[in-house]
């Protein structure tokens, strides 16, 4: 009798067998259904710990699950080695990139090849490998051809100490997270995605992803965007410059009373040359170029700086002062604002600040508001008033009377309008895929051929923890012009890492391919992915850039499909004392818990803590508890793997041993349980309904020598094995071996339950009258319903009820309850 299995034995020799018979590696040529399995694969900065553990595991079960069900699955991993959160690590450790990315891979993929999870290995991508990322500069190339790539002057965050561009979260507070130094704003030439061209299928598309999160579709469209309004210009009084602003509120035009640039803006420079203002203004310039876009947007500050000139309304003549001022942004819009401080609360609170008049042009019927005396901003809709020939018009359909009106004077137009930006991929960045572009003085910017990449990253640089090496490093930069043949400059910028990661799910079904990124015939057979799997924090960047990578190669016919996946699940966070885990801030290493506790027991144990898209603290007590549970497990199939005996099958059915009846009953309750459980992703519960099978069979095991009980206890630890197969691979393969089996059970067929087994005996009806509880019935499955209402009727309990009134309507919901209406 073993009382315990010992996972430091049994879980590598699993391990080692599976990977010398190659048992999960993806079939050729499979006729059976095809699911492709995906989760977001990691940056390779540091050590795995157990919060990632959780995503790797319901990744690992859902694949093991779909297999055992007949499909054709594949489940591969790789590394998403390029970009700031692996650069920023071996600066951190005061390593080379390169060395650093390389080494944290052999760790990581050591660790997973631990957890025993079921990759197919032979498909691993690495985006750092230059047979990887030749093909990003391959998309790029196409990307140019087809006018969807170009090269623009744009702000960015700039660390000068660091001589790095910053993203908004790595300057917040205006400080870089890496000296603390000051964060200033600067202009540089960069490279663009045109994203914004499939802006409206971006948004439209949302509509077909029925599988994905409520909140992540929502989170795209609100980053998107979409906006239908009014175009017009303000011209500047006295010179002949115009300001093109966007609004949606075009029923508010007749309240203007001033105009606010962005510092950015490049109007502002000629409106202020050598006036008086030009010092302020450049002072204020400065400041604000402090302060990051998410800043300026939370805080809605209400400083700014007028130019001392005015706009000119074309609704009404008006003149009205032009500032500038730090919560209008570039980016946004046209980069210009009409400000209407009586209808919006940001020019409400500017204007309340600097003494700006404040119009009334909207109120609700009956009511008059007085500026004077408004505490707020009124945004609702009403009747127009102090809009000339609009007024008494209500506010909505004078949207429309305006917007007719500003374009039959040619003075505006309907336009819709994007929040959305297109995507700039340059980064002042050692550590990513060169942009494969060349400049030469006599043919200006030249594409690397498709034949010469590709252009690969010096891997051997002395790599400075400031700045990027490669503007500096002239074996680099120095090169020929395709074109030419005359000297030239290679790009010395490199893609955002984000590029990587758009297509490294269809370089996965076709990984080994050194003609092209992958074949349409590989694409065909895997794509798109059935389950992506991954954390919230990607919901909008890395998932809509891989719907906007998706779209452009279905339109270059690479693909038949124009959404990359099916279905998406979000996981919850692992915490640790109220911490998220993570590399940077540290976690649970799961080589201390594996030592402990085994592989199984640490699955097993993330699978049933919570569910899966929640929020979960780590607490080592409950692994303790799942521990102990596949020991009982252990115990109850290890110690009895009685062969079946199909002699008392018959015997068993026709109700011979109640015993055996009941428990053939829990098992096929069971299947039922943890294969919907499973679909419903609740697989919390489906361990819980396995706890409860092991606890009746662990009553029975002394008895099951007995011949009808025998089958039944035999079926049921044949089919516990069958369904701890997902979650605890390693125990479930060696108790199927020990029960006679030559295949692993993990090729072995998902078992189905029989509703005519697994139905009870004697179910519990429900009684009401009006809602209210008052007896419950005791009755067959299948009870006919006018047997159901005849019952209820005749209780004496429901009869005191029933005194004196009159019975208005009986519903009866089969083997659920009876609700009788009275009046």
């Amino acid at each position: 009798m073993e009382d315990h299995y010992n996972p430091r034995e049994l879980e590598p020799r699993w391990q080692a067998r599976w990977a010398e018979q190659q048992l999960y590696r993806t079939p050729e040529d499979d006729p059976r259904p095809k699911f492709y399995c995906l989760e977001m694969f990691p940056y390779p900065s540091g050590d795995v710990h157990v919060g990632h553990i959780r995503n790797y595991t319901i990744g690992d079960a859902v694949a093991r699950y779909k297999r055992m069900q007949g499909c054709s699955v594949l489940y591969p991993m790789g590394f998403d080695a390029f970009g700031q959160p692996a650069e920023a690590a071996a600066v951190k450790n005061n390593a080379h990139p390169a060395t650093w990315t390389y080494s944290c891979i052999d760790r990581m993929r050591a660790q997973f090849r631990r957890l025993g999870n079921s990759y197919d290995w032979d498909r691993e991508v690495v985006t750092c490998d230059p047979e990887y990322y030749r093909w990003n500069q391959w998309f790029f190339l196409k990307f140019l051809e087809k006018g969807l790539a170009y090269r623009a002057e744009a702000p960015v965050n700039w660390c000068p100490k660091c001589e790095f561009v910053l993203s908004d979260e790595e300057a917040a507070g205006g400080e870089c997270w890496r000296c603390d130094g000051p964060v200033i704003k600067r202009r540089l030439t960069q490279w663009f995605f045109r994203i914004t061209d499939y802006a409206d299928r971006l948004l439209d598309d949302l509509d077909q992803l029925t599988e994905w999160p409520e909140r992540v579709r929502v989170m795209q469209a609100n980053w998107i965007g979409r906006n239908e309004g009014v175009e017009f210009d303000f011209e500047v009084a006295g010179c002949e410059e115009k300001i093109r602003v966007f609004t949606t509120r075009i029923d508010t035009v007749f309240g203007v009373t001033y105009v606010v640039l962005a510092p950015e803006h490049p109007l502002v420079d000629k409106l202020v040359a050598g006036s008086a203002q030009e010092a302020a203004v450049a002072e204020y310039r400065e400041k604000a170029a402090g302060r990051t876009n998410v800043e300026r947007l939370a805080e809605a500050t209400k400083d700014g700086v007028p130019l001392g000139v005015q706009a000119v309304n074309p609704a009404n003549g008006e003149h009205v002062p032009i500032w500038i001022a730090d919560y209008v942004l570039m980016e946004y819009g046209t980069g210009a604002i009409m400000a209407v401080p009586a209808h919006d609360q940001r020019d409400f609170e500017f204007a309340h600040a600097h003494g700006l008049p404040i119009r009334v042009v909207i109120q609700p019927e009956g009511e008059a508001f007085d500026p004077a005396t408004m505490e707020s901003a009124y945004v609702g809709e009403g009747i127009q008033v102090n809009s000339a020939e609009f007024d008494g018009a209500k506010s909505q359909d004078a949207k429309l009377k305006i917007a007719e009106w500003l374009e039959q004077r040619g003075a505006g137009r309907r336009v819709v309008n994007y929040r959305l930006r297109d995507w700039l991929i340059s980064r002042q960045r050692y550590w990513g895929t060169p942009i494969p572009i060349i400049y030469c003085d006599k043919c200006g910017v030249v594409p690397v051929p498709e034949s010469e990449l590709p252009v690969v990253l010096p891997p051997d640089l002395p790599y400075a923890s400031t700045g990027s090496v490669l503007p500096s490093t002239e074996s680099f930069v120095n090169t020929t012009c395709p074109a030419c043949g005359e000297r030239a400059r290679r790009e010395t910028d490199t893609m955002a890492q984000w590029i990587e990661s758009c297509w490294y799910l269809l370089r996965y079904a076709d990984p080994h391919n050194e003609e092209m990124p992958f074949s349409k015939k590989a694409a065909d057979r895997w794509l798109p992915v059935d389950q992506y799997i991954g954390g919230i924090e990607h919901a909008v960047l890395h998932l809509l850039y891989s719907r906007f990578f998706t779209k452009v190669l279905s339109d270059m016919g690479m693909i038949e499909f124009d959404e990359p996946f099916t279905r998406l699940f979000t996981h919850g966070m692992v915490l640790k004392d109220g911490a998220v885990m993570s590399k940077s801030l540290g976690g649970v290493a799961p080589d201390e818990v594996i030592a402990r506790y085994g592989v199984d027991a640490l699955r097993t144990y993330i699978l049933f803590v919570a569910p899966p898209g929640q929020q979960v603290d780590w607490q080592e007590g409950g692994i303790e508890g799942i521990s102990r549970f596949l020991n009982r497990a252990w115990r109850a199939v290890a110690n009895r793997a009685d062969a079946f005996d199909a002699r008392w099958a018959e015997r068993v059915s026709s109700g011979e041993n109640d015993v055996a009846v009941a428990l053939r009953r829990k098992t096929h309750q069971t299947i039922r349980r943890v294969t919907n459980d499973i679909d419903r992703w609740h697989f919390n519960t489906a361990v819980s309904a396995m706890m409860e099978l092991v606890n009746d069979m662990t009553e029975l095991a002394d008895r099951a020598g007995d011949g009808a009980l025998r089958f039944a206890y035999s079926e049921a630890a044949e089919n516990l094995v069958l369904m701890l197969a997902p979650f605890a691979p390693h125990l479930a393969e060696e108790l199927w071996s020990r029960l006679g089996k030559d295949e692993s059970v993990h090729l072995a067929r998902w078992p189905e339950w029989q509703d005519a087994i697994a139905q009870e005996e004697r179910i519990t009806v429900v009684v009401q009258v009006n809602g209210r509880l008052r007896d419950r019935l005791v009755v067959s499955p299948g009870t006919p319903e006018q047997d159901l209402e005849s019952q209820a009727l005749a209780s004496p309990r429901v009869q005191r009820h029933l005194e004196g009134k009159s019975i208005r309507n009986v519903i009866v919901v089969a083997d659920r309850l009876v609700n009788i209406v009275v009046g």
